[in-house]
């Protein structure tokens, strides 16, 4: 767990480090249908991606899954770029400032969470999904 001290915020290496660690976690049948999935950590979301999900400010994105859903992929279709996801540090550190969360538990979350894009649910499926399991 990282202590917040001063000038000596988590880097984007460490921020790849957990994401890396949370993915081989994951069971093994997950990771074998995400392989093929490009984890990325940037500052912060791009002008045209916040433009095109209708979000003001950059602090309001915390990921990002970029693809075609696993729901909606066909053996015809030959995507140009890789699937991704988008793990922004900046605005997740700024909700780690404000929450009393363990910042490691965020960025897994997040990483689950756009996991979940991959695999076809929606937001709605995911927040019924944790909710049954916090019971």
């Amino acid at each position: 767990m990282w202590m917040m001290q001063k000038h000596t915020l988590p880097g984007i290496g460490d921020f790849e480090q957990v994401a890396n660690e949370t993915f081989a976690k994951l069971p093994a049948a997950f990771r074998d249908m995400t392989k093929d999935v490009v984890i990325r950590v940037e500052d912060f979301p791009t002008r045209d991606v916040l433009r095109t999900l209708n979000i003001d400010s950059p602090f309001g994105l915390l990921g990002l899954y970029h693809g075609v859903d696993l729901t909606r992929q066909s053996v015809l279709d030959v995507s140009p770029l890789p699937e991704m996801i988008f793990l922004y540090r900046r605005p997740i550190l700024a909700y780690w400032e404000t929450h009393d969360e363990a910042l490691e538990d965020i960025i897994a979350h997040v990483l689950i969470h756009e996991i979940g894009h991959h695999f076809g649910l929606s937001d709605a499926d995911m927040e019924r999904i944790e909710s049954e399991a916090a019971g």
